[in-house]
């Protein structure tokens, strides 16, 4: 039963269902699943195949989001019983759109594929400050620190982020992505890591922290 059940929430997620993801989270729930299971072997295989679909150019960012949206209802009733019952977590990724730039959908649909992937995200929006950046990572204890820009006029500020991070000791992995942002200008800024796309980041996110 709880197999079918899960089967059925994994595919909710690939389709964008957001009622049916979560009418099957509660139900999975009430039959006495843990969160971290529903999580584990519901959400996470569908956002897997949404990740792989989308690496493959088989679906676009539309789809990613509705996807997504579906994926976050039923995270809004786990996150709760997650925190409570202190599962586990991958890894604390902080991320934010860079000052100067509000530009969030590529942001929005990294952090929901971490979030399905096991890791807690803390989302400091657009047109984020290094000072935001730095004292985010140092107060949420953050293993990886995520910035986005979609404006070649913005990009040359993850530098800065980046110099800031390190001036002030904190011992954390850098990753950044967007449009013009490439895997030379990553290792020219002294980044960590670089990902073209939402399922390679959460690939490379799991590489920087060996998991």
């Amino acid at each position: 039963m709880h197999k079918e059940l899960l089967q059925q929430l994994a595919q909710a997620v690939i389709d964008g269902n957001k009622d049916q993801a979560e009418t099957l989270t509660n139900q999975l729930l009430d039959a006495g699943l843990e969160a971290k299971a529903i999580l584990d072997n519901g959400l996470m295989p569908g956002m897997d195949v949404v990740g792989q679909r989308f690496r493959d150019n088989l679906i676009f960012v539309p789809e990613v989001l509705i996807a997504a949206r579906a994926m976050k209802a039923s995270l809004a009733i786990l996150e709760p019983l997650l925190a409570a019952s202190n599962a586990p977590q991958v890894g604390t990724v902080v991320i934010g759109t860079v000052k100067g730039d509000i530009h969030d959908i590529g942001k929005n649909i990294v952090i929901m594929m971490l979030r399905g992937a096991g890791f807690r995200v803390v989302d400091l929006g657009i047109d984020t400050p290094a000072e935001k950046f730095l004292q985010a990572a140092r107060e949420e204890n953050a293993d990886i620190v995520g910035m986005s820009a979609l404006l070649t006029t913005t990009m040359g500020y993850m530098k800065t982020v980046i110099e800031r991070l390190k001036a002030e000791g904190l011992r954390v992995k850098t990753m950044v992505g967007g449009a013009p942002i490439s895997p030379a200008f990553a290792e020219q800024i002294g980044a960590d890591g670089y990902a073209k796309n939402a399922a390679e980041a959460v690939d490379k996110a799991k590489a920087l922290l060996g998991v």
